[in-house]
Parts: structure tokens; C-alpha cells; sequence
């Protein structure tokens, strides 16, 4: 057996020889013969921190500290083990670890603003939004000039519903520092969703030329669609930049990876779908139906679900919907994609994309031979220049000819339905009502609209203004989604010389009841750039005509694809002035819309879009043709 000096003397060596892990080897042994001896655990700390073995680092320079707390050369040495730790476990998407690194951190350095920067992230991301947002003002107590911890700050703000001082965090970051691109999107969506349009044209212009001419810049692709006058070429390279920012250090890691694929024909193919919204979310009302609806004997349907379970009956119906269903919340993207690749997955359906809380990280590791972008995100999700050359993020995009009819304008390839969008047939309706129960006048002509308010544009607000004015007596109905946007919707009607009392705001209700209301109002009036979407398919559900201008991008002409499955072009118009005068028509022609109303009855009942076991059969003949085309590659 070697004594104490023998072992010393090969770890001393082996230091010189550049050698840490041998010489760590060596430490720790006389370690075991010595263990109250401090500077040996001193050492072996740095040789961790050496090796990037940073969990082992901080054991030793704890013990230290439990041995002399005041030994502030320790405090230091730990706190930045646990800062190392905390990176790499948040880089990895272990939150969970990282929140409980960068908390030892705030304990043990309180003065230290980057580490309450580094805990509210974390905290955020395992969804404890309001903890976050305390840790994200600590960090500001400290160092108020960090523009950073500002647009961090706003983030939470906005989840927590206080959008007017998510606005003032994004604008104290902006004047920080101007160049926090990603600051000045967070900006322009959040004035979208309180209807505050002043500035905007020239701020989106300048996201407009970030975009083009600073790649590096973080724009977020879900708010530039979003955006008046992006066009669909913007919108693809807005995406592709955020892959490339946002994905590149995972396509490096699905080389390292080299996940392998069962590549032959099968009785039975394995679909994977993965969502952040298997809850009581809109997703679930388009999907849940088509999901139970699946040929058993042709395909497995497993869900890969990171949401919290909301318990709601919404959340009880997918999972028994689905062959198996699979929580990920917790796992990180790369073991998430381990275990996807495990279980064998032919075909992976991304039901989220660039929306609230994506993981499509997951999806760029590459778990599954083929990858489809389908409903979540309305565009494409782009593609990344690496060591194998340009490639999507997604091998293909389930569409229809109505909302891409340019396929220059998607990096992934078009696979065609006859409607992208299928539909839950049993959607929950609740009882009847009266019109004064909702506010509204009970002869008034109800133009409504229950889009969210950031797809509210000055120009489309203009028009209602413009036919509330030529319609006596007639009300717009409204979702009112937060105060602010009240206020501001109030404030421009009335700069438009209307009574701000002919803005009639709908509170969020149950969807059963939500869908009941619908009975009350004339006619649907849609938004331009951005489309109603699942709002649409429910006004057409209740026989509610909609009218909507299609314009160049998904995202605006998605009701006139739902429109053109019915046969109901009559509804779909090409500019906002030919929008405004059929809007206009209909309120003066109620036998017109009457009718529209009764072929609206009779062509839903019809259509596959409401009937997703007819629906779900034009989508499982595209996953055996891909299949098919992977097979002979």
C-alpha cells in the first residue's frame, strides 16, 4: 500500500504533467487517510473545477465552509461551482437543478446580481412566474442598468397578466440599451395586445430591417407574424434566424447523438405527437376527436406531452385518447429526444411550434426519421446552415392550397388536406341565453369579433368604426382580454366619433358557454394580418357567418381556408375595401344572412372538417406516403 507521501507525490507530478485527473485520483486517496485536512479538500475543489466536474466542486468547498465560514476564498470558490453547475444544468433544460444552484447562490453571495439574473431564469422556465419575478427585482436592487434583467422582467410580467409594466420593462431595457433587439419585438406585441398602436409603424418597419439585415438579432417569429406589412419571405427568414440563434448548439448535438432508425416497411407506424397545449387550451378542441379517431390497426399514437396536468376533463380526454401518453415536462431536450428515439417513433408531429412554451428544440435533435410542423405555429418554422449544408427544422408542413399556395415561401415540404385544420365535432355547448344577459341591446345588429386583441390593427379598427357609424344603432362585440385594451379600443372609437357604449366587451367564459353566446351576435368580422383561427371554426360551429379578408401570409388566410371547405367563398373577400362593403351589405340584408346562416347549418353537418374520423383518413394517407418515400431514399 502506497503511504501518504508517495501518493502525494504522484498527484504533485502528475499537476505538473497537466494531468488533473490523475492527480485528483491521488488527492482523494490521501484525502480518505486525511479527511479533516482542509487544503487537501481545497485542492481537489479546483481540480474539479479543472475538470469541469463542478456538482463535485462545490461538495468540497462546502465542507470548507462547514468547517470555517468565514473563509470568504471558499464562499467564492463555491459560488462559482454553483454558477458553472446552474449554466450547464439550464443549457441542458434541467431547471429544476439549475433553480436550486443559482438559490445556494443568492444564499450564499446575496450582493450578487447576475445570481438572482440566473435563478429568476430558471424559475421561469419551471413555471414559477411570480417567484421569478421577485428574484428578476433583487437582481434590479442590485444593478439597475442591466437591460437583460428588464426584458427578463417584462417577460414574467406578461405572463402574469401585468402588461402595462411588461411595457415599461421592455421600454427601461430599450433605453439601456437599444440594440436589445428582441426587447423591441416583446414591445411592439404587447402594444398589440393593449391596442396602444402609437409608434408602431415605424417600430415594426425597424424589426422589418433587423430582421433582413441583423440575423443575429432575436426577433420572435410568433410576433412578427403578428406584425402588419411582414410579408411571407420575412417571415421564413425571421424563422430560419431564430434557428439559427435559438438551435444551433442542438443540431451540433444530434450529430454527436447519431440517433438510429428501424428504416423498413411496418404493419404499423408509430406517430409521435408533441405539444405544450394537451390541457384546456384551443389545440384540444381541434385535435382530440382526430387523435381517438386514429385506425389502431395502421398506426400507434403516442402524445410526448410537457405541460402541467391542469386535471382538467379536457386533459383526462387526450390522454385516454392516445395509445400512450408520455409527460417530458421534466425531462431535458436531449434526454426528451432519447427517449422519443427509444420508443421507436416513425413519425414526429410537432402540434406547438414557435408558440408559448415550445420545446421544438427537441424536434432539432432529430429523434424521429421524420419530423412534421402541423397546427400550432401558422408558418414555417424555417431552416439552418450547418456542416451538412441548408435543412428545415422540419421535413414537412401539413397544409392546404388555400394557406400556401407559394411553396417558396416554406422551407419545409407541403403536404396537402383538403383543410389543414380539423375540428372536435363534440364540442361542450351550453344553455341559451338572452341578448341583455350580455350587455346587448335586444334590436341592435351585432358585428362581433372574439379574435384576441393583438390581432387588432388601427386600419381594421378604422372600418368597424366606419360601419358602426353607417349602421344605426348597431354594437361591436368584443373579447375583452384585458383592461388595457379596453381602454385603448374605448378611447379610439370615441376619436372616431362613435360612443365608446357601442363597444360591447365579452368577459372570458367557459368554452360550453363562449360557444353559446355566439347565438346573439349577426355577423363575424375578422382580423387582418393575423386571421382567426380556432375562433373561426367555432363561430362557423355555431352557423355564425364570418367575414374575412385574405391576405398573402398562413396566418391571414386561414378563415377563408375554413370558409372554402364549406363552400362558403361568398364570405371571403380580397381587400379590406371590398371587406367593408360586404360587411356593409350584410347588415342591411338580414334575409341574405339568413341565408348564409342556414348554408352554414347545412354545410357544417357536411364538411370533414367537423367530422374528424372522416378527416383523420386524408391525414394517415400522407403519413404512409412519406413513409413510402422515406423507405425508398
Amino acid at each position: 500500500m502506497q503511504n501518504v507521501n508517495q501518493l502525494l507525490a504522484i498527484a504533485q507530478k502528475a499537476q505538473l504533467d497537466s494531468n488533473p485527473s490523475l492527480a485528483l485520483q491521488h488527492y482523494q486517496q490521501v484525502l480518505l487517510l486525511h479527511p479533516n485536512e482542509l487544503n487537501l479538500h481545497i485542492v481537489c475543489g479546483n481540480l474539479c473545477v479543472e475538470l469541469q466536474r463542478f456538482e463535485e466542486a462545490a461538495g468540497y468547498f462546502r465542507r470548507i465552509l462547514n468547517a470555517n465560514n468565514k473563509n470568504s476564498d471558499a464562499r467564492n470558490a463555491l459560488c462559482y461551482a454553483l454558477q458553472e453547475l446552474g449554466n450547464q444544468a439550464h443549457n441542458s433544460g434541467l431547471f429544476t437543478q439549475a433553480e436550486a444552484c443559482f438559490e445556494e447562490a443568492t444564499q450564499q453571495q446575496p450582493g450578487n446580481a447576475v445570481y438572482w439574473y440566473n435563478l429568476g431564469n430558471a424559475q421561469r422556465e419551471i413555471g414559477k412566474p411570480q417567484a421569478a419575478l421577485v428574484s428578476y427585482q433583487k437582481a434590479l436592487q442590485l444593478d439597475p442598468k442591466d437591460a437583460d434583467t428588464h426584458n427578463n422582467l417584462g417577460n414574467v410580467q406578461r405572463e402574469l397578466g401585468q402588461l402595462d409594466k411588461a411595457i415599461a420593462s421592455y421600454k427601461n431595457a430599450l433605453q439601456i440599451n437599444p440594440k436589445l433587439h428582441h426587447a423591441l419585438a416583446h414591445l411592439i406585441h404587447q402594444k398589440q395586445h393593449i391596442c396602444d398602436w402609437h409608434e408602431l409603424d415605424q417600430q415594426i418597419a425597424e424589426v422589418r430591417r433587423l430582421v433582413k439585415d441583423v440575423p443575429s438579432a432575436q426577433i420572435s417569429p410568433f410576433a412578427f407574424l403578428a406584425m402588419p406589412n411582414t410579408v411571407a419571405s420575412e417571415q421564413k427568414q425571421c424563422a430560419s434566424n431564430w434557428i439559427s440563434n435559438t438551435y444551433s448548439s442542438l443540431f451540433e448535438s444530434r450529430y454527436k447523438l447519431g440517433f438510429s432508425y428501424e428504416k423498413k416497411s411496418k404493419e404499423k407506424l408509430k406517430i409521435g405527437y408533441l405539444s405544450a397545449d394537451f390541457r384546456l387550451h384551443p389545440l384540444a378542441f381541434l385535435i382530440t376527436e382526430l387523435i381517438e379517431s386514429h385506425n389502431r390497426d395502421r398506426f400507434e399514437v403516442v402524445a410526448y406531452s410537457y405541460c402541467v396536468n391542469d386535471k382538467t376533463p379536457v386533459r383526462k380526454r387526450l390522454e385516454q385518447s392516445f395509445d400512450r401518453f408520455v409527460d417530458i415536462r421534466n425531462l431535458s431536450e436531449i434526454d426528451a429526444a432519447k427517449k422519443i428515439n427509444q420508443d421507436g417513433i416513425d413519425i414526429l408531429v410537432d402540434l406547438t411550434g414557435f408558440t408559448q412554451s415550445s420545446r421544438t428544440g427537441i424536434v432539432a435533435l432529430g429523434p424521429a426519421p421524420i419530423s412534421i410542423n402541423w397546427l400550432g405555429y401558422p408558418g414555417t418554422m424555417g431552416e439552418i446552415s450547418d456542416q451538412s449544408g441548408t435543412q428545415p427544422l422540419f421535413d414537412y408542413i401539413l397544409v392546404d392550397k388555400i394557406i400556401a399556395q407559394n411553396p417558396a415561401d416554406f422551407s419545409e415540404q407541403l403536404l396537402y388536406l383538403p383543410c389543414y385544420q380539423p375540428n372536435d365535432s363534440k364540442r361542450p355547448v351550453g344553455e341559451s341565453s338572452l341578448k341583455t344577459e350580455h350587455g346587448l341591446p335586444v334590436s341592435a345588429f351585432v358585428f362581433c369579433c372574439f379574435n384576441q386583441t393583438f390581432k387588432i390593427t388601427a386600419e381594421v379598427f378604422a372600418i368597424w368604426m366606419r360601419l358602426l357609424r353607417q349602421v344605426p344603432g348597431s354594437v361591436l362585440w368584443l373579447l375583452e382580454c384585458n383592461p388595457w385594451a379596453k381602454t385603448n379600443l374605448q378611447l379610439e372609437a370615441e376619436n372616431a366619433g362613435i360612443d365608446k357604449d357601442r363597444l360591447i366587451f365579452a368577459p372570458r367564459v367557459a368554452i360550453a358557454d363562449h360557444l353559446a353566446r355566439h347565438a346573439h351576435a349577426d355577423l363575424f368580422l375578422d382580423t387582418l394580418p393575423y386571421n382567426a383561427h380556432t375562433t373561426a371554426s367555432d363561430a362557423l360551429y355555431m352557423h355564425l357567418p364570418l367575414l374575412t379578408c385574405a391576405g398573402e401570409t398562413f396566418a391571414s388566410r386561414v378563415a377563408a381556408s375554413l370558409l372554402q371547405s364549406i363552400n362558403c367563398h361568398e364570405l371571403i373577400t380580397g381587400s379590406l375595401s371590398e371587406y367593408e362593403k360586404k360587411a356593409l351589405y350584410y347588415a342591411f340584408d338580414p334575409e341574405k344572412l339568413a341565408q348564409i346562416k342556414q348554408k352554414l347549418n347545412s354545410e357544417t353537418a357536411i364538411s370533414t372538417m367537423f367530422k374528424p374520423a372522416q378527416f383523420v383518413r386524408n391525414v394517415e394517407q400522407q403519413y404512409l406516403n412519406i413513409w413510402q418515400t422515406y423507405l425508398k431514399r
